[in-house]
């Protein structure tokens, strides 16, 4: 027979493990994810041009590719010429004491890519697009834009963006450009109909920097891996 001693000790253990805390329970834990890298100042959103400019956005632009002082790859170049690597997505402008200012870039895609030796003749803010025939053949779309239709207007959704640099070979255009609308997710990449494609914030830096008749020099490229056009 339980004596009633018995009883209550028995209950007041019963109690007292009742409201013991509980054994932690093991988790495995979660690795805290990295804020991006910030993005320079220089690609803040621009509001004194005629159309805005928006800001880059953290996260998108690999940091290699922002805008930077470098040495230069080609010291013998003269200051102020530049050097375009479609391979390593850089365009080079020259300066002085063996130094140079780098650019990320975005190059022509599988059978659109350019390279060769040229003169930047004159450059445009704001430029009118004007597809060349070919291209409307290729892209019906842009009919409406075409030689025969006048181009299109300079602004939000041209495809040169807010500067265009044109260049030519023995005094003829080579209907490529240097030029802006690079979208941030494509810097760095094969993705255009040969032209060269920066970020607005570094074709308006470049266009500020450059004087007509410079040297553009467009090496090979040896990749054979370029992904399909956009542009």
């Amino acid at each position: 027979m339980i004596s009633r001693r018995l009883l209550l000790a028995s209950a007041g253990a019963a109690t007292l493990s009742a409201c013991a805390r509980p054994a932690p329970v093991t988790r495995n834990a979660v690795p805290a994810i990295a804020p991006p890298p910030p993005v320079p100042p220089a690609y803040g959103a621009l509001y004194d041009e005629p159309f805005p400019v928006p800001a880059i956005p953290p996260g998108v632009v690999d940091p290699k590719l922002f805008r930077q002082d470098t040495a230069s790859p080609r010291p013998e170049m003269a200051p102020g010429s530049i050097l375009v690597d479609p391979d390593a997505a850089f365009l080079w402008l020259m300066r002085e004491g063996g130094r140079a200012l780098r650019y990320g870039v975005s190059v022509g895609a599988q059978g659109f890519g350019w390279s060769g030796e040229a003169v930047m003749q004159y450059k445009r803010k704001w430029p009118r697009w004007t597809p060349p025939d070919e291209m409307v053949a290729r892209q019906p779309q842009y009919e409406p834009y075409s030689i025969a239709n006048g181009g299109m207007d300079g602004g939000p959704g041209n495809p040169l963006g807010a500067r265009a640099h044109y260049l030519f070979q023995d005094g003829r255009d080579t209907l490529y450009r240097i030029h802006g609308a690079c979208e941030p997710q494509y810097l760095g990449k094969a993705v255009s109909s040969g032209c060269i494609r920066m970020l607005d914030q570094d074709a308006i830096d470049l266009y500020e920097r450059i004087e007509n008749g410079v040297q553009v020099v467009v090496l090979p490229s040896l990749k054979t891996d370029r992904l399909s056009t956009l542009y």
